[in-house]
């Protein structure tokens, strides 16, 4: 089960809204759901959870490019709304690296998958392996510091993490109202 909450900070404390991502495809279209939760360019969270699984924090300070936290980047990576804030850049590879993977593939009608000779060294094991999703957080680690939520606090975090950083940043009773 996946739990998805916006938090935009005003100059009254903290507003929740339950957020739908359904219509989000990219971590750009998340940036711009954030930004419309806030018309003076606040900072707004974007708190994503699976069940026993993995969190996400998405920081929108204005127009900046946003800032990202995953719990379990492998554990996101099995999960639509993770793929949306895994980005190339996050995962530190290398813009359109999945195309790599095709060109990897053994399309060229050998038999069984047997490379070519001129082919032997560039196997799709080999440009699998530096694509892989890491097991562990990724991201942003600091994400939060400048609210109260510390880099070793935001790696300890399990479980109920959304709840536990709502409660760090006072805002857990907002954040109840649309739970």
């Amino acid at each position: 089960m996946y739990f998805a909450a916006l938090l935009a900070r005003t100059e009254d404390g903290w507003e929740a809204s339950d957020t739908e991502l359904d219509d989000v495809e990219t971590l750009s279209d998340l940036a711009d759901l954030a930004r419309e939760a806030s018309p003076d360019d606040d900072t707004v969270l974007v708190l994503i959870e699976q069940e026993e699984g993995w969190f996400g924090v998405v920081r929108v300070d204005g127009e900046e490019d946003p800032r990202v936290y995953v719990s379990d980047a492998a554990a996101a990576s099995r999960s639509s709304y993770g793929e949306i804030l895994l980005t190339d850049e996050l995962l530190g590879r290398a813009p359109g690296a999945d195309a790599a993977d095709l060109d990897a593939l053994d399309l060229d009608g050998t038999e069984d998958g047997e490379p070519d000779d001129e082919d032997a060294d560039d196997g799709p094991a080999a440009a699998g392996s530096a694509d892989a999703v890491p097991h562990g957080p990724v991201g942003d680690a600091q994400v939060l510091e400048d609210l109260g939520v510390t880099e070793k606090e935001l790696l300890s975090l399990a479980g109920d993490a959304v709840n536990e950083i709502a409660d760090a940043l006072g805002a857990s009773e907002v954040l109840e109202t649309v739970r």
